[in-house]
């Protein structure tokens, strides 16, 4: 059973840093495209950013293009996220995620994290 753990959420100051890391277990880290949600209250979630199985491309919203860096460690099975320069409006749930695709490109399947909390205060 694949299972994804989130850390490294918190209470930070607006212009402050954290880094968040999701842990993956049970299954083919370097098989997966991963990367992050997030869902403030009362909103929909979104998409932060992805990369890609190798790490060698990633993709951000535009909020979070030029702030944030998506990364990943093939060895120890686990993903990041730092997050830089960090706005009120940044609050939210983070949710990490992976998905597997066949030789084909199809998407076979998709895992999700619990979350981590993000509080920034201005």
């Amino acid at each position: 059973q694949v299972q994804l753990v989130e850390s490294g959420g918190g209470l930070v100051q607006a212009g402050g840093s954290l880094r968040l890391s999701c842990a993956v277990s049970g299954g083919s880290f370097r098989r997966y495209e991963m990367g992050w949600y997030r869902q403030a209250l009362g909103k929909e979630r979104e998409f932060v950013a992805r990369i890609t199985w190798d790490g060698d491309r990633s993709y951000y919203e535009d909020f979070a293009r030029g702030r944030f860096v998506i990364s990943r460690d093939n060895a120890n099975d686990t993903l990041y996220l730092q997050m830089n320069s960090l706005k009120p409006e940044d609050t939210a749930i983070y949710y990490c995620y992976a998905e597997e695709y066949s030789p084909a490109g199809r998407l076979r399947s998709d895992y999700w994290g619990q979350g981590t909390q993000v509080t920034v205060s201005s």
